[in-house]
């Protein structure tokens, strides 16, 4: 094959990548992208491929891709997920090549002959409201980095949001002086989920704006921001993470119930469980974490039979009334031609 050919098929995934911009989350474009690299590095130091000799029909071919995973999971130390994860960006890849193209077409059909990697079901590990209640009370809240995890512990549980949802929450998005508070968060697929805010959050808001953004804030700025970047950056998850894991490391010596473990999910299983424990609704709290299905909240909640019976009766309640207000609310390298850095 000829560079050229190789010069075509990277055009259509610099174009896939703009589209998904547009119409996906930021975090499922960088999953594209790496997906990607990683595969394009797969067939440059094992199959010894250039872009003078790559061959789509070769290069894309079943066996190749059922290597790469195995090269994913044996060389690189991927978990089962993640090869999982990256084989389903490579084949959204490969149907929008198709799409496109429709001499590509059979790449994509021919990918979904390739069995994912088994993977073990984990389940996330619980917390408990006193575990909840340690780790609050663990952050120095006279320093500036322990006031701001404090705030943030209380707002990603309060919300029962997602990590990411709750860092790319802009002060815009905020809307504290209405009678019932909310937040909008841009869930998965860019969907608009409106969260109400308990009253003593919104007072604990109120105050962390004022003491980090000023009087008179910039309502583009994000709420939780990068302090090396400024506020017109998100902080990453990362460092997130880091900063609970510290917490959790101290909290657990007061209270066993703390995961050493821990990380930014475990309070949106949290608040979810407890939710459910307190009362609410199946129907309404799958409303409220975004999920597309209610099988997916009794999966992520692992409800027992029993509960699910409860949850089917409460469903055809749904269909009789509305839900409560306030939850409604030209390079030779492969890994170069496939890159959006020029």
């Amino acid at each position: 094959m000829k560079k050229t050919d190789a010069l075509e098929v990277a055009r259509y995934y610099v174009n896939w990548i703009d589209d998904s911009v547009l119409c996906k989350s930021t975090n499922t474009t960088r999953s594209y992208e790496f997906a990607m690299r990683l595969y394009m590095e797969f067939l440059e130091t094992t199959k010894g491929v250039r872009s003078t000799s790559f061959s789509s029909s070769n290069d894309f071919s079943q066996e190749n891709i059922k290597e790469w995973l195995i090269w994913l999971n044996n060389i690189r130390r991927c978990t089962p997920e993640s090869c999982n994860a990256r084989f389903s960006s490579l084949k959204s890849f490969l149907k929008y090549l198709g799409g496109q193209n429709m001499k590509y077409r059979y790449l994509y059909l021919d990918s979904l002959n390739v069995n994912r990697l088994k993977e073990k079901k984990r389940k996330v590990e619980g917390m408990t409201e006193n575990a909840v209640k340690a780790l609050m009370e663990e952050p120095d809240i006279y320093t500036i980095t322990g006031y701001r995890d404090v705030v943030f512990m209380a707002f990603i549980y309060g919300t029962a949001a997602r990590i990411d949802e709750i860092l790319s929450v802009k002060l815009s998005d905020l809307k504290l002086d209405t009678k019932d508070a909310y937040v909008t968060v841009y869930g998965k697929g860019n969907k608009l989920r409106t969260l109400y805010l308990p009253p003593k959050l919104v007072i604990n808001m109120r105050k962390y704006i004022k003491k980090f953004h000023g009087v008179k804030p910039d309502m583009n700025n994000y709420l939780f921001f990068s302090r090396v970047k400024g506020s017109k950056a998100k902080i990453s998850q990362e460092a997130m993470n880091k900063r609970l894991k510290i917490y959790a490391k101290a909290a657990h010596k007061r209270c066993q119930d703390v995961p050493l473990n821990l990380h930014c999910h475990q309070f949106r299983h949290a608040k979810s469980t407890h939710l459910l424990n307190d009362g609410m609704n199946i129907a309404q709290l799958s409303k409220l974490l975004g999920h597309a299905q209610l099988t997916t909240t009794m999966d992520y909640l692992d409800i027992t039979t029993d509960m699910q019976a409860k949850a089917m009766i409460s469903l055809e309640d749904e269909k009789t009334r509305l839900l409560p207000q306030k939850w409604g609310k030209g390079k030779d390298k492969l890994s170069e031609l496939f890159s959006k850095k020029k």
